[in-house]
């Protein structure tokens, strides 16, 4: 019996910490793909003809390369060739 309550107070106490680690974790924003801010590179994944995926875009801002940014702000990020996109550029 002895064993019985060390498995399961074992147990139970594994079972919190792990709810303590997952609640101490913050809230993950919601994301959105966003077109033409991704720098040479350093886009999330495919961009377009020619690419395959994350890292592939070939030149800065190419406007159907996306980067994943916090919902409701892509279409204010602005850069030299003007705003982000929800939608691919041409």
């Amino acid at each position: 019996m002895t064993k019985t309550h060390a498995a399961f107070a074992a147990t139970l106490a594994l079972g919190l910490v792990a709810g303590a680690a997952h609640a101490a974790d913050p809230a993950k924003p919601a994301m959105e793909k966003c077109y033409g801010v991704a720098l040479a590179g350093k886009n999330d994944c495919k961009a377009g003809a020619g690419t395959t995926c994350a890292g592939t875009s070939k030149v800065n801002y190419q406007g159907d390369a996306w980067k994943l940014v916090k919902a409701g702000t892509c279409t204010t990020t602005k850069t030299p060739k003007g705003f982000g996109s929800l939608t691919p550029k041409a």
